[in-house]
């Protein structure tokens, strides 16, 4: 591999983590039990719906 197509190898990497770093988050993983536990949670609050 010659010293230009080393370098450039380099500075694409880096820029790749860079963009990387500014992309939108994924969501926290949430384990199914957790999500479980939270849907049991909702379930015992009162839902109010307007009937119309």
């Amino acid at each position: 591999m010659n010293r230009r197509k080393k370098i450039n190898q380099l500075l694409k990497a880096n820029a790749k983590k860079a963009s990387a770093k500014l992309a939108p988050k994924k969501p926290k993983y949430i384990s199914k039990a957790d999500r479980l536990k939270l849907d049991a949670e909702a379930s015992h609050e009162p839902v109010i719906a307007s009937e119309s």
